[in-house]
C-alpha cells in the first residue's frame, strides 16, 4: 500500500450558519472575448461579396460564447460555501416545502455500488497479512459507522476482517449480534471483491477468549480519526507478527481526509449497499411507512421528526430550559449525580448555558419546534411521525408541539403490540425501524445532533437530494426566540431565508467534514 504515503491537507471544520443573502454559486459570465474572424472567405459575407466596415460597425455585435453556454446548462446543481455561508444556485421552480428543487435531484447520482464484471485482485484469506477483530461499540447507528470503518481499515491493511461483535450497550443492556439486525450474507457477498470477511474467528485459533481480553492482541493506542498511513505504519506490523489482533477502542479511529478517496469511497459502499437490515425489519418499516401515507385515507406525505429531548440529553448539554423552580433543582441534582466533574459547584453553569445556546449547541425544546415548523409554512394538517426516546417532561412538555400539530404518531401508534412483540427482544430491532421510517419520509426534521441524523442526512443525499432533510440553525433561532420586539412576520422571514439551503442540497464534502451528512465529494458523480 505504497500508495497510502500521499500528503493531504486539512482544512478547519466549517461551521453551518444562517444565509442571510443566496447568490447564484457558478453562474457563468455572460461576457466573452472578442473572436477574430477565421471564416474561409476572409473580410467576405458568406456570398463572397466584400463586407461593408461602416455597416458592419452599425450592427448589433453578438459576443456569446457556445462552449460557455453549453458549460452553463450542463453545469450540476452544487452549493459552496463563501465563508459561513452557502450560496445555491437560483431556480425557476417555485419552493415546495416537501421537495427539494428538480434541478437539485438530477444534477448528481450515487456511484458507490460495487463493480459488475470486475475481476477480484483479493488474494485468499490464509494469504493475506493477517486478521482484525473489533468491538462495535455504543448504540445501533455508532456501532453502523464502526463496521463500515472497519471494513476499510481492513482493506487499507490487507487483511481479512472478522465478523464485528456489536458490544453490548451499557445504557440500554442491549446484547443484540450482528446477525440479529443485519444481512451477513449479503453483507459478506456484495464486498467479496473488496475485503475478504469471515463470520468467526479462526479454528486454529484456540484462545478466543484472548481476543476480548488478552492486551497482547489487542491494538490500543490508535488515535482519533488516525490517518490510513498511521495503520500502516503501527498496526499492520502487529498484525503481521501475531496474525490475529483486535482494535480497541474503535469509535471514530479513521479519518476522512487522510486516507485515499478510494477508501471512502469504499465506506460509502458498505453503508449504502452493504448493510442492509434483516428482511422481516424492512418489511415491518415498509408497513409502517404505508401506513404514514394513508392516514387521512387518500395518499398524503409524512414529515419524520427526530425529537432528541430525553432526561440524558437534556441534563449532559448543560443547557437551561424553561421549568419551574423544582424542576430545576432537580435537573441540577442529577446533573451533579451524573457529571461531577463537569457540574463542580454549578456556579459556572448558568453563563456557560447561556453561551451554548447562543453557539446553537443546545437541543431544540419541542415547542420550539413547532415553531419553527409553522414559521417554515407547514399547516397543522401535517402528519408527522415522531422517532424519540421518552421525552423529558413528559406530556405537558409535549403539550405545545401536539397542539400546533396534532397528527403526531409514533410506530407503537401505527402498529399494533402483537406486531412489535418480536422487535422487542433487541432494542436495536426498534431503533431501525425508526431509522428506516424516517429515511424514506417526505420530510426529515433534526433537532439536535448526533449519528442518527447524521447518517440519515447523508443517506438522503446520495438517495438523490430530492426528499429534504431540514437542520435547524439553532443558534440564529435563540437570538430570534429571544428577542421580545421580533414581530410573528419578521420570524417568518427570518425561518424561510435561514433555512432556504439547509434542506439536504447537494455541496462538496469540504475538508475535515465526515462523509456520513455529506457523501458527494468522494461517493456520488455527475448525473
Amino acid at each position: 500500500m505504497a500508495e497510502l504515503r500521499h500528503s493531504s491537507s486539512l482544512g478547519s471544520r466549517s461551521s453551518n450558519s444562517p444565509l442571510r443573502a443566496g447568490g447564484a454559486a457558478g453562474d457563468e459570465d455572460s461576457s466573452s472575448p472578442h473572436v477574430h474572424d477565421h471564416s474561409p472567405n476572409g473580410g467576405d459575407d458568406e456570398d463572397g461579396r466584400p463586407r461593408h466596415p461602416s455597416r458592419d460597425r452599425d450592427r448589433p455585435i453578438c459576443l456569446i460564447s457556445v462552449y460557455g453556454i453549453v458549460n452553463h446548462l450542463n453545469a450540476p446543481y452544487l452549493c459552496k460555501k463563501d465563508g459561513i455561508v452557502l450560496n445555491c444556485p437560483h431556480v425557476k421552480e417555485s419552493p415546495s416545502p416537501w421537495q427539494n428543487p428538480l434541478s437539485a435531484t438530477t444534477s448528481w447520482k450515487p456511484c458507490a455500488e460495487r463493480r459488475i464484471g470486475g475481476i477480484s485482485d483479493l488474494p485468499p484469506e490464509n494469504e493475506t497479512n493477517g486478521y482484525v477483530f473489533i468491538h462495535a461499540e455504543g448504540g445501533l447507528n455508532q456501532q453502523r459507522i464502526a463496521i463500515c470503518n472497519a471494513v476499510a481499515v481492513a482493506k487499507i491493511m490487507n487483511a481479512t476482517l472478522i465478523l464485528p461483535v456489536l458490544k453490548q450497550d451499557q445504557i440500554w443492556k442491549d446484547t443484540t449480534k450482528f446477525e440479529d439486525i443485519f444481512d451477513v450474507d449479503h453483507f459478506i457477498d456484495y464486498l467479496k471483491d473488496d475485503v475478504r470477511i469471515v463470520r468467526d474467528i479462526p479454528d486454529w485459533f484456540t484462545d478466543k477468549a484472548e481476543l476480548f481480553s488478552s492486551i497482547r492482541r489487542t491494538v490500543k493506542n490508535i488515535p482519533k480519526y488516525a490517518a490510513a498511513q498511521f495503520y500502516i505504519d503501527n498496526v499492520l506490523p502487529r498484525i503481521k507478527e501475531k496474525k490475529i489482533m483486535a482494535l480497541k477502542p474503535f469509535v471514530d479511529r479513521l479519518g476522512y481526509d487522510n486516507v485515499p478517496q478510494e477508501i471512502n469511497r469504499l465506506r460509502c459502499r458498505v453503508n449504502y449497499h452493504a448493510l442492509k437490515f434483516l428482511p422481516e425489519i424492512e418489511q415491518m418499516a415498509d408497513s409502517l411507512v404505508s401506513r404514514m401515507r394513508n392516514r387521512t385515507g387518500n395518499p398524503n406525505p409524512y414529515m419524520a421528526l427526530h425529537l432528541r429531548f430525553e432526561k440524558g440529553m437534556v441534563g449532559l448539554s448543560f443547557c437551561d430550559f424553561v421549568g419551574t423552580r423544582e424542576e430545576k433543582a432537580r435537573m441540577a441534582e442529577y446533573r451533579q449525580k451524573e457529571w461531577p466533574r463537569r457540574f463542580k459547584n454549578g456556579s459556572h453553569l448558568w453563563q456557560l448555558a447561556l453561551q451554548k445556546r447562543k453557539e446553537g449547541r443546545c437541543p431544540l425544546e419541542p415547542g420550539e419546534v413547532a415553531v419553527i415548523l409553522r414559521a417554515m409554512g407547514y399547516p397543522k394538517e401535517t402528519q408527522i411521525y415522531v422517532a424519540s426516546g421518552q421525552v423529558y417532561g413528559g406530556q405537558n412538555r409535549m403539550a405545545p408541539l401536539r397542539n400546533m400539530f396534532p397528527n403526531l404518531v409514533t410506530k407503537e401508534d401505527l402498529a399494533g403490540k402483537e406486531e412489535l412483540t418480536s422487535f422487542r427482544k433487541h432494542v436495536t430491532s426498534l431503533a431501525a425501524l425508526d431509522f428506516l421510517v424516517c429515511l424514506k419520509s417526505d420530510v426529515f426534521v433534526m433537532t439536535h445532533g448526533g449519528n442518527f441524523a447524521k447518517l440519515i442526512i447523508g443517506a438522503r443525499r446520495y438517495m438523490g437530494h430530492r426528499q429534504k432533510s431540514i437542520k435547524p440553525d439553532k443558534g440564529l433561532m435563540s437570538k430570534s426566540f429571544g428577542d421580545p420586539y421580533m414581530g410573528w412576520a419578521t420570524f417568518v422571514e427570518d425561518v424561510v431565508v435561514t433555512h432556504q439551503t439547509r434542506t439536504g442540497l447537494p455541496e462538496e464534502t469540504f475538508p475535515n467534514y465526515d462523509l456520513w451528512e455529506n457523501p458527494l465529494t468522494p461517493c456520488m458523480c455527475k448525473a
